[in-house]
């Protein structure tokens, strides 16, 4: 045979020729096929072959039959058909919704927990009584309490369902490997050697009884081998003490007894044993995550070609694969991911979750943006880009208009928009195919299919590899299912859908990389260059949740099921057998969280105690710990100077706009980063979709019915009070129904809105009596400043008096007294002045309207200088904006309280000594003084205001 490649360590390597000498002694080589060798797992294979190879000493060598016990029963027929466990668990499912004994219970969940409690009873003979009263009176006992009401209803839902389930006569999987395992045993005729981490199961123990009768059977047990080499004595006697006691002071004296022989022991000269065992405690999640990457990297980098991450804590080990996968270090995963975990599966929700929220946009937006939807190819024939450009199309659309749901309102948004349409339609020929409320399981998958096909994710699927196991499953489950006839509501089948995508997972089988991800059960005589434990808290080692309600340990003990204490000392065995068979192991695990203690696995601590006393040094990885520390500071000294400084960019010429807005010029005064931010690079966010209704909202409507009320009645004295207050009340209505028709709040606004119903007639009669009359509303403009400057924007109204003197006002729904406040500061607010510069008005004035006043507030200064100062103003900053001036993040806390840009200049992390408010600024930081002085601020400093409307900055507080 061909020479195998050594991926084994020194310990296992002791192991492994033991077990090849001990077979070498009963067969005569070069010819060992007269052997059969049960492994644990098939990684097992090469190094026993390489041992075999070794001890035989032979140029070529046939080797024995090596092959799990479950692989080997797979190959013996059965006369009958095994009932899956989809079917089994639709039996359970039917059986307790026809018995209504939980009204309000997860009826899927229950069923698979019973499901697991039903194949445990076989896997371990247990054999009920005959009625539910004996069966009852049993658990009494076993509970050592009175059988009570309770008692007697858990008792009766085994007790009926364990026979409903018997009484079909169906076979299912735990019987059927029972069968084969019998039907196995009669076949044997060559000598078995088995290899042991931990106990086998009770079908798997009698089959070995069963095969004694008929041939040798010799079983190699780790746990006993690894008491019989001096190394790893150490490490039996540990595990074992940390089983029986949870007191480490108490027993210290045990522990130096222990370690005396030990120390007689060689020693490496640094006080360590000839293993690499070492711990590392974090002190958060991502410390342990970057210690694991950076660990597996000087593993690599030392020429370790095959490393193991055991992944005890799932959270951690995704953190440390996305941290490998971005330093380009490719992690093979033994251990699967759940589909429900998958992007995948998230293509398949959104769509039965638009479909229940009546396509709700969220939803409709995250289904759309998939890569998966849409892969047919009639759909990639108009290209990727043109369907990304279609959904960024339906989302300007939707947060401009604020349409919550229904399909139908989004073709009617999107009409003229062939790209939008298309994909739209698409979506409801899809809908129609699940349209049904009740189906059987099957009859559900298959309209899935049909749907999933319609919207091309079907061939968006099957490209991927995930995706193809997706669609597998899903095929499996339609076949395995198509016999059943049980009907389910539209939210049972979501629900049995959801539970079977958490339940089954999806393994990369493409990745090839010397680093693997795996469990701790899945190690067993498996060997590494490397280890890294990952997560070893008291949480997840033991990891004591058993996930289930039915049955404490006393009453699984006297029925025969395994208890809590067997499933922990599996664990125990396993973490023996891995810390045996490798030299190389790293633990980790976070020794704080939160900022509180937590505490290492007793197994381990126990371990650590015992090395401590034996050689002084309690096995902490230093080095790591340096090296992570010396990464933090260089990563804080490259940080420092963003974090020490107020940001003050000069703008490119290139990103100098040549158009500004009012709202975009009160952005500039009230903070230049800011305007830097949004109107320069375009970091604006988009425009939310209000769901319910805001005071921006009652905005809008108050400016539409007045300019619908004013375009109908230009002079008011020409008409009746009364038919002015019922047109008014008229109009008002027409334009709060839709949005009262779908919320129900919205009335609040309306009443709210009719309080200042009288107040407004009352201000517009007074305001027509002085000589003034309504022109004009809603006008748009746009007026250029100089050659490179326009100034454009919506006023809201403009009036005017016989004698040619115009007006321009502003609606405001706030209080006067704030107004007043804005306004106070020359130049702190340029609304009004920018509209009356583009008027040339001789007044301008705000019209706040708040509940029931209305009252007209113009500033304090002449409005014609005012204007023409703050338009020179304008023109002059985006000179020296061109030439080069830098705009720094200077709004006082008003500003900032609202602005969304706040993370991006991150005024909380500055230096004090350099933040603006404390006078010590240096004048490089800031816009040139004269241009400070001509926004109203002498020192530089004064008060800003945060938004002309005192709404929220940045998502459209002002009306233009």
């Amino acid at each position: 045979m061909e020479p195998i490649k050594n991926s084994g360590t020194q310990a296992s390597a002791v192991f492994f020729a033991r077990v090849a000498r001990r077979i070498l002694a009963q067969h005569v080589p070069p010819d060992l096929r007269g052997a059969t060798v049960l492994l644990p797992n098939y990684h097992v294979a090469q190094p026993l072959a390489q041992a075999l190879s070794a001890a035989a000493n032979l140029p070529t060598l046939l080797l024995p039959q090596m092959v799990t016990l479950k692989d080997w029963a797979l190959s013996i027929p059965l006369p009958t058909p095994i009932q899956p466990d989809s079917q089994r668990l639709i039996a359970l499912y039917q059986a307790l919704r026809e018995r209504r004994w939980f009204a309000d219970a997860d009826l899927w969940s229950l069923s698979r927990e019973l499901l697991g409690l039903m194949d445990d009873l076989t896997r371990h003979h247990v054999a009920l009584p005959e009625s539910a009263e004996e069966f009852s009176r049993q658990l009494a006992q076993a509970y050592q309490a009175r059988s009570g009401q309770s008692m007697q209803f858990e008792a009766r839902v085994v007790h009926e369902l364990w026979y409903a389930m018997a009484a079909s006569g169906e076979l299912d999987g735990v019987r059927a490997y029972q069968q084969r395992l019998a039907m196995l045993a009669q076949q044997v005729d060559r000598p078995l050697y088995v290899l042991l981490a931990s106990n086998l199961s009770v079908p798997e123990t009698h089959f070995l009884e069963a095969c004694r009768a008929r041939v040798a059977v010799t079983v190699f047990d780790l746990r006993e081998m690894v008491a019989d080499v001096p190394d790893c004595a150490l490490l039996s006697r540990s595990l074992q003490h940390a089983a029986e006691s949870n007191d480490l002071r108490s027993d210290a004296a045990l522990l130096q007894k222990q370690s005396d022989a030990a120390l007689s022991r060689p020693s490496t000269g640094s006080g360590r044993t000839s293993r690499e065992l070492s711990f590392f405690g974090a002190h958060s999640l991502e410390q342990e995550a970057r210690a694991a990457e950076v660990q597996v990297r000087r593993w690599l980098l030392a020429g370790k070609q095959n490393i193991a991450i055991v992944a005890l804590d799932r959270l951690v080990a995704r953190r440390v694969r996305a941290l490998l996968e971005r330093a380009e270090v490719l992690v093979r995963d033994e251990t699967g991911w759940t589909f429900s975990t998958l992007s995948v599966s998230t293509v398949l929700m959104r769509w039965l979750d638009a479909l229940q929220s009546d396509f709700y946009y969220q939803d409709l937006l995250d289904l759309l943006k998939s890569p998966f939807i849409f892969a047919d190819p009639s759909a990639t024939d108009q290209g990727a880009s043109t369907r990304k450009q279609a959904v960024y199309q339906l989302e300007q659309l939707v947060r401009k208009h604020g349409v919550v749901s229904h399909l139908d309102a989004f073709l009617e948004l999107a009409r003229g928009e062939r790209e939008v349409q298309t994909a739209l339609v698409r979506l409801r020929q899809a809908a129609e195919a699940l349209q049904k409320n009740s189906n059987t399981l099957s009859g559900w998958l298959r309209a899935l299919n049909e749907s999933l096909s319609i919207l091309g994710v079907l061939q968006g699927l099957a490209g991927d590899e995930a995706g193809a196991q997706l669609l597998q499953a899903l095929q499996t489950w339609q076949h395995e299912l198509a016999a059943d006839n049980t009907r389910f509501n539209r939210a049972e089948w979501r629900h049995w859908l959801a539970q079977q995508l958490d339940e089954n997972t999806f393994s990369d089988q493409s990745i090839e990389s010397p680093v693997v991800l795996t469990s701790l059960a899945s190690t067993r005589w498996r060997s590494f260059d490397a280890v890294l434990l990952l997560g070893c808290d008291d949480t997840h080692l033991p990891n004591t949740d058993n996930g289930s309600v039915w049955f404490n340990d006393a009453v699984r003990s006297t029925l025969g099921l395994p208890t809590r204490e067997v499933k922990l000392a599996q664990q125990r065995d396993d973490l023996l057998a891995l810390l045996a068979m490798n030299d190389t192991v790293l633990v980790t695990w976070q020794a704080s969280k939160n900022g509180e203690k937590n505490l290492l696995s007793p197994h381990l601590e126990m371990l650590r105690t015992l090395h401590e006393l034996a050689y002084g040094d309690d096995l902490a990885e230093r080095e790591l710990d340096a090296l992570l520390q010396d990464a933090q500071i260089r990563l804080a000294d490259f940080s420092l100077p963003d974090k020490a400084a107020m940001p003050a960019p000069a703008v490119p010429p290139s990103l100098i706009s040549s158009r500004i807005s009012a709202s975009g010029y009160n952005s500039l005064v009230a903070c230049p980063y800011q305007y830097y931010a949004r109107h320069m690079l375009r970091l604006n966010e988009l425009d939310e979709v209000r769901e319910g209704v805001e005071k921006r909202d009652y905005g809008e409507w108050a400016h539409d019915i007045l300019h619908h009320f004013h375009q109908q009645f230009p002079v008011l004295a020409e008409h009746a009070r009364t038919a002015l207050e019922d047109a008014l009340q008229h109009i008002s209505g027409e334009v709060f129904a839709p949005t009262v028709e779908r919320d129900y709040l919205a009335r609040a606004w309306l009443l709210r809105w009719q309080q200042a119903i009288p107040a407004y007639l009352d201000a517009q009669l007074k305001s027509e009596a002085e000589g003034w009359r309504y022109q004009n509303g809603e006008v748009p403009f746009e007026m250029p400043l100089n050659e490179g400057l326009t100034l454009h924007g919506r006023i809201d109204r403009v009036d005017v008096q016989a004698e040619g003197m115009t007006r321009v006002l502003d609606y405001k729904m706030m209080d006067a007294g704030k107004l007043r406040n804005k306004l106070k500061e020359p130049g702190e607010d340029v609304q009004l002045a920018c509209y009356a510069h583009v008027y040339e008005a001789d007044e301008a004035a705000f019209i706040s309207i708040e509940k029931d006043k209305v009252v007209a507030v113009a500033p304090p200064q002449d409005i014609q200088e005012l204007a023409q100062a703050n338009i020179e103003r304008l023109m002059k900053v985006f000179e020296q904006m061109r030439n080069g001036a830098a705009l720094p993040a200077h709004g006082v806390e008003e500003a900032c309280m609202y602005c969304e840009m706040r993370g991006l200049c991150r005024k909380g992390e500055w230096s004090p000594s350099l933040d603006p408010s404390d006078g010590t600024t240096s004048h490089s930081t800031r816009l040139p003084k004269d241009v400070s002085q001509v926004a109203g601020y002498p020192d530089g400093r004064g008060r800003i205001s945060p938004s002309p409307s005192g709404g929220r900055v940045g998502k459209g507080a002002n009306h233009e």
